[in-house]
């Protein structure tokens, strides 16, 4: 197997095993383990087991092959931080994209920083360290603040402290997690910006009209901006219409219906239909360039 190489300037500071804050640990002796914990120690990597709550679900295979290959020539620049189980284990905090590519590199030892810990205190430093990387997605994100609110049972403020971002950051990504499922795997793959993603959770109690606008997204690639001006105006018709008597009030199936048309057209769509089957479906315009803009759409179909 290959040897870790771990480049650093002080590595005189380097432990080459973890013995000596076993000694400690088993002697008590607190000021040294903190010491310790705050030096880089070489890990046997068959000691090292991933964690299942991991926030980051995602691993791409070749960015993995990337950075074995990287780590074969020059070793791992960056440790990974770990929490002692005991003697011969320890569970991976953050890095775990590392050590996967250092198992590649057929690596026998991993640098590592070693916390003490409980299972909240765990919890709580992977989550938060994992919200740190760039390269997590928006839904992983949001995903890690849902945990870090529902398990740790942290406030929106003390998120807020911890990760250095504003509650309405917070408050955005969380909000992700109301959409639909199709909608959280295109912002996971990338295909759906965190702008795009966020404006369309602005709709609420309203699945179809929110599914109609995000394949209107895809087929006609709008711009964020585009989208929010289908959504305003669409909030604005919705705040003017005048209350449907019970009586008179849609389905809701055919009131998806109508919300698809409207999410369609971009503008405020009336579907009426009698006991019998029969109806109309009638869509509002301004002027002469809202009627050629409905018109052009309708061609283009």
């Amino acid at each position: 197997m290959a040897k870790s190489t771990f480049n650093t300037k002080g590595i005189g500071t380097l432990l080459k095993n973890a013995s000596q804050l076993e000694q400690a640990i088993k002697e008590d002796k607190q000021d040294e383990i903190r010491e310790l914990t705050n030096h880089i120690l070489l890990l046997p990597i068959e000691h090292i087991e991933a964690n299942m709550d991991q926030p980051r679900k995602d691993f791409d295979d070749k960015a993995l092959d990337e950075l074995a290959a990287s780590i074969k020539v020059f070793g791992l620049i960056q440790p990974i931080t770990v929490r002692r189980l005991h003697e011969k284990a320890y569970q991976i905090i953050s890095g775990e994209r590392r050590y996967r590519a250092c198992k590649r590199a057929g690596l026998s030892e991993i640098p590592a920083y070693i916390r003490i810990a409980n299972n909240q205190e765990m919890l709580e430093m992977a989550l938060i360290e994992n919200i740190q990387r760039e390269d997590l997605n928006a839904v992983e994100i949001a995903m890690s603040y849902a945990s870090l609110i529902e398990e740790c049972k942290l406030t929106h403020e003390q998120i807020s402290e911890r990760v250095g971002k504003d509650r309405t950051t917070i408050t955005n990504y969380l909000r992700l997690l109301t959409l639909s499922d199709k909608i959280q795997e295109a912002v996971r793959e990338r295909k759906l910006s965190m702008g795009h993603a966020r404006a369309l959770a602005g709709i609420k109690d309203n699945a179809a009209f929110q599914n109609s606008l995000f394949n209107k997204i895809v087929e006609e690639e709008l711009s964020v901006r585009a989208l929010e001006d289908l959504i305003r105006n669409y909030q604005e018709e919705q705040k003017g219409a005048k209350p449907a008597s019970s009586s008179k009030r849609l389905p809701d199936h055919l009131r998806n219906i109508q919300d698809q048309f409207s999410a369609f057209f971009g503008a405020k769509v009336t579907l009426k239909r009698n006991d019998k089957g029969t109806g109309q479906l009638i869509v509002k315009f301004e002027n002469d360039g809202e009627l050629n803009r409905l018109i052009e759409l309708i061609e283009e179909k």
